[in-house]
């Protein structure tokens, strides 16, 4: 696993932005051969989404054969409702850039059979040829997508009980009554995520410090779901100094040591602007 510590969220916002947009264009994705990435909701990747809209603005990259996956949707609520995850990723992403409707895929939280629902997806991900690339954040709890504390290793796209704390932190979404937080969500699996060809993780602040510690240090377990990042051959967890805080000073030495080559961000930018002229 790899681990990026970067200082706050706005300089993970702009890492995790341009590797993404690296792995796109040395894809070069056409219509017969799309490039497949997963992405997620919430606070975390906000400033991704702010950062991926800019470089489509600067011309450097293009969304039109790109296919999207997302993680998660609450149960029960339209894709109107303002606090729907397909309303999210409408208002914050996919409006902005020239993305497919078509090629854009979100949980339907209203579907009648919840578990067909899970098996189309998986196999809709399928048929697309898999996930290149899976973006996410983690939980306080250490939770990836919504795969709750005691969730399966190996579990696939389902509907998910959400725990208390969950439900409490998501919250602040909805006027700070946990009572109008829906109480199920229809989420990826851990192993559909461990599928992916690639997973990027973010976490900043210091509420999320416990959560990388387990994912970097920690032994795997599903009571931390984040742990099972360990056992993927090409996963990456980028943090910002508070959320590192918990991990022990030799590991943060060793990982901004090694990395030190890869956090100059006026430099990636400047090698993203490069692969995009060659592609012209």
């Amino acid at each position: 696993m790899r681990v990026i510590i970067l200082k706050n969220k706005e300089e993970i916002g702009k890492w995790s932005a341009y590797y993404i947009a690296r792995k796109i264009l040395q894809f070069k994705p056409t219509k017969e051969k799309p490039y497949v990435i997963g992405l997620p909701t919430g606070s975390t990747p906000l400033e991704t989404y702010k950062e991926l809209i800019n470089l489509y603005d600067e011309g450097i990259l293009s969304f039109e054969n790109v296919i999207s996956f997302n993680m998660d949707e609450y149960v029960g609520l339209a894709p109107t409702h303002e606090q729907s995850y397909r309303y999210f990723m409408e208002e914050n992403f996919f409006k902005h850039v020239n993305i497919k409707s078509e090629n854009t895929n979100v949980l339907n939280g209203l579907a009648e059979d919840l578990k067909k629902e899970g098996e189309d997806y998986e196999e809709k991900i399928k048929s697309a040829g898999g996930i290149r690339l899976f973006l996410g954040g983690v939980g306080e709890d250490g939770h990836i997508a919504f795969n709750e504390p005691g969730s399966s290793l190996a579990s696939r796209t389902r509907d998910k009980e959400l725990t208390y704390d969950t439900i409490l932190a998501n919250s602040r979404f909805f006027d700070n009554d946990i009572e109008k937080v829906p109480k199920y969500a229809m989420t990826v699996g851990v192993g559909t995520l461990m599928d992916s060809d690639e997973v990027l993780i973010m976490a900043n602040g210091y509420n999320k410090s416990r959560a990388v510690y387990h994912g970097v240090e920690g032994g795997i377990n599903h009571l931390w779901t984040i742990s099972a990042l360990q056992l993927h051959r090409r996963a990456i967890l980028i943090t910002d100094e508070q959320a590192a805080s918990d991990i022990k000073v030799k590991t943060y030495r060793y990982f901004k040591e090694i990395e030190m080559v890869n956090l100059d961000l006026v430099k990636v930018k400047q090698d993203l602007i490069k692969l995009s002229k060659e592609n012209l």
